[in-house]
């Protein structure tokens, strides 16, 4: 593992944080409708329950299929995210070839089981048709400072994965703390972290406009030193537009023009699809 507090600053500016993040919400009120459209076009939708039916999977694949159609000139989802027995459902059903499937893995959401059990997991969802796989820290690790344990884990699985998308989970409410959220976020990129995610929305409090500040910041710090561009994925508890725009206002003061595309900034979000559609189109919308 590299030396990351010998790399790069771990000290956090919480007056800066908190500042930034009250021009975001003072941004966030004047209503931009291609700011909407690209919010939209940055959501997995995501379904993670445990009675999650094939039925219900194929339902929503057969939608987001379908929205094209409905819905003329707006930017279909990014992807469509569930558990990775039902990733073969999505890739029978789901014929919109600009939406990619993504699944968690490696022990989601508690990331507490063996680390070739996680690889095994992920490679197995990707073999089903998975296009990304989202995976959490050893949280537990982390907290006691065994760095170079959740380093191992991370690097493995993107070995094992190789050009497959690797969303890492810092599970930023269980960290509640800024400095250790920073020190998650430099830590996942250096193992290879394709994007950073705020939260499972499983267990702990979920994401916070100060998290995703700290983690834009550092993926700015990252992109200065090794030229790689890390995505973002603030998730869990967004389901209105106003809250959303914060976090892409976030990203546009932090990170720039670059990272306002699916390709660096999703949303993890079940409800967020049709408050933005309704906003979006001027009309209640219930589609998703």
């Amino acid at each position: 593992m590299k030396n990351i507090s010998g790399k790069y600053s771990l000290e956090v500016d919480e007056k800066q944080i908190r500042e930034k993040v009250e021009e975001a919400k003072l941004s966030a009120k004047k209503i931009n409708p291609e700011a909407l459209k690209q919010c939209f076009n940055s959501i997995d939708l995501t379904t993670l329950n445990a009675a999650d039916t094939v039925s219900q999977v194929k339902k929503m694949a057969e939608k987001v299929s379908d929205f094209s159609n409905v819905y003329h000139n707006l930017p279909n989802v990014a992807a469509i995210c569930v558990y990775p027995a039902l990733v073969s459902v999505v890739r029978k059903n789901l014929t919109d070839k600009n939406v990619r499937i993504a699944s968690v893995t490696a022990g989601f959401p508690a990331s507490q089981t063996f680390v070739d059990v996680k690889i095994q997991e992920s490679l197995l969802a990707i073999e089903n048709g998975a296009d990304e796989i989202d995976i959490v820290i050893s949280v537990g690790r982390f907290l006691e400072k065994d760095y170079e344990f959740v380093y191992s884990e991370i690097e493995q699985i993107k070995k094992a994965v190789g050009d497959v998308h690797v969303k890492v989970i810092l599970e930023t409410g269980a960290l509640n703390d800024l400095q250790l959220i920073r020190t998650a976020s430099l830590l996942a990129m250096e193992a290879g972290a394709d994007f950073i995610k705020t939260s499972t929305g499983k267990f702990y409090a979920a994401a916070t406009p100060e998290a995703v500040c700290v983690m834009c910041q550092a993926i700015a710090d990252f992109k200065t030193q090794s030229g790689r561009s890390v995505g973002i994925k603030p998730s869990g508890g967004i389901s209105t537009t106003a809250e959303v725009l914060v976090y892409y206002n976030i990203l546009k003061s932090t990170l720039g023009a670059d990272w306002l595309n699916n390709k660096l900034f999703r949303t993890g979000a079940s409800r967020l699809a049709n408050s933005l559609l309704t906003d979006i189109v001027g009309l209640e919308a219930n589609y998703f």
